[in-house]
């Protein structure tokens, strides 16, 4: 008899094993640290000023210009950088901070377009400004390209764009109006925008809108409900910026048309979606039920402000 002797099938199998088990454990590991990272990335930025405080020195629409460059540096910037169009692990698997991504660049977008349209411009049959007309097609550039070329290096042309609009502004070679005109066009986008964020909101609780000649209209769909969220998040937290910037280079307008508490109010309502979310996930109860409705509540912050938009717009336009 031979003892202590061992096949060549039994020191096969115990190398599969053990290399089973170490690509198992790296596997978790790996995953560990993807659930710790798009923790760290999902973290959404605060309230503070993205341009800093005013400062005396500054000339009527800087400040707003400034606010505007510091939203899209804010995208590109923030942990984790521009999740959109991630195209590998942790970032691929994120969908509620690229949501909430799209929510600040809509209201990007459309304040940038407001300056070209409107606020750089004296009158309807002026001439557009040079830095502005090459920002607005570059921040509208598609949200989800990773390459050739890639969203981000398109929003920071626009960022370049901005920065030579604010050069030339403080120097006296660009034009800001801050007449209340101006103001109420970009307003009227705003409402516009809140309007449709709060039905979509509303309606994730399985009550469809009634659209024109009373037919039931679309709900949010169940697998959608926390991105609806958090793109109102998004858009509430730029809104926030862009009003605070309003507040100082339109103050004589707003004050001239009583309309300063207004804004201020619209203001406080929109700071208040920004509280944080304790729950691990949206929740979507029955409006009396017993689970919280995360929706509804955010609905009901959006709708306040919008009904303050409204006001405003209708403070501005008169005379």
């Amino acid at each position: 008899m031979k003892f202590g002797t061992r096949t060549a099938g039994a020191d096969g199998d115990g190398n599969s094993s053990l290399i089973s088990r170490v690509v198992l454990a790296v596997v978790v590991i790996w995953l560990f640290i993807c659930l710790l990272v798009g923790w760290y990335w999902s973290n959404e930025p605060d309230l503070e000023p993205v341009a800093g405080p005013p400062t005396a020195e500054m000339v009527s629409g800087e400040y707003t210009a400034r606010t505007l460059r510091g939203i899209v540096e804010t995208l590109l910037e923030k942990p984790g950088g521009y999740l959109s169009n991630d195209i590998m692990p942790p970032g691929l698997w994120l969908d509620n901070m690229p949501r909430w991504e799209y929510g600040v660049l809509v209201q990007a977008r459309d304040m940038t377009r407001a300056l070209r349209r409107d606020m750089a411009r004296s009158q309807s049959q002026s001439t557009e400004d040079r830095d502005l007309v090459k920002a607005e097609p570059r921040l509208h550039f598609d949200n989800n390209s990773w390459a050739m070329p890639a969203s981000e290096s398109e929003y920071r042309d626009g960022i370049r764009a901005l920065d030579s609009y604010i050069a030339r502004l403080h120097t006296g070679d660009a034009d800001f109006y801050s007449r209340a005109d101006n103001l109420s066009s970009w307003v009227g986008d705003v409402s516009t925008r809140l309007g449709s964020l709060s039905q979509r909101l509303s309606a994730s609780v399985g009550r469809a809108p009634l659209t024109t000649g009373g037919k039931i209209g679309e709900t949010t769909p169940w697998l959608e409900i926390d991105n609806v969220f958090y793109e109102a998040r998004g858009t509430s937290w730029a809104l926030v910026q862009l009003l605070r910037a309003v507040e100082h280079d339109f103050g004589d307008v707003l004050e001239k048309k009583n309309a300063l508490v207004s804004l201020q109010q619209i203001i406080r309502e929109l700071e208040a979606t920004q509280q944080t979310l304790w729950s691990p996930m949206v929740l979507n109860g029955d409006g009396f039920g017993m689970l919280a409705n995360h929706s509804l509540v955010m609905a009901n912050y959006l709708s306040r402000a919008n009904a303050g938009m409204i006001e405003l717009g209708r403070l501005l336009e008169q005379g």
